[in-house]
């Protein structure tokens, strides 16, 4: 491996480094805006033990400030940050020019998708 692409290498090894940090503490910040929600309304924002499922849900729920959707928001930046990483490994191995991990790195994206997916149609 020549300099450039080392020099290249690195950077990329930064930016994700930096995907993951700023996505954990982004979604952390907007769980933590949830509960203090919930604690100064004394409410979920839903009725009994019910809460959003769907993301078309989670976003409405948001937009009316419903403690639990926000909740649930920030889970869901909690859950999309490890994928952002995997895409952008991709690119990253594309770059590179290593075809078989940019193979599996592809496969892993899709299974993460599709898991997505199934288990957003069991709802």
């Amino acid at each position: 491996m020549d300099k450039r692409t080392q020099e290249e290498m690195n950077h990329m090894e930064i930016i994700i480094g930096k995907i993951m940090r700023v996505g954990i503490a982004t979604a952390a910040v907007v769980m933590l805006i949830g509960y203090i929600l919930m604690v100064v309304k004394h409410s979920t924002g839903y009725p009994g033990g019910t809460f959003p499922t769907t993301l078309t849900a989670i976003c409405q729920g948001i937009i009316q400030l419903k403690p639990y959707a926000i909740m649930m928001g920030g889970i869901f930046l909690l859950i999309l940050t490890p994928a952002l990483r995997v895409a952008t490994s991709i690119y990253t191995f594309f770059k590179e020019h290593d075809k078989l991990y940019t193979i599996v790195t592809t496969a892993v994206l899709v299974i993460l998708l599709i898991s997505f997916f199934l288990g957003h149609a069991d709802h």
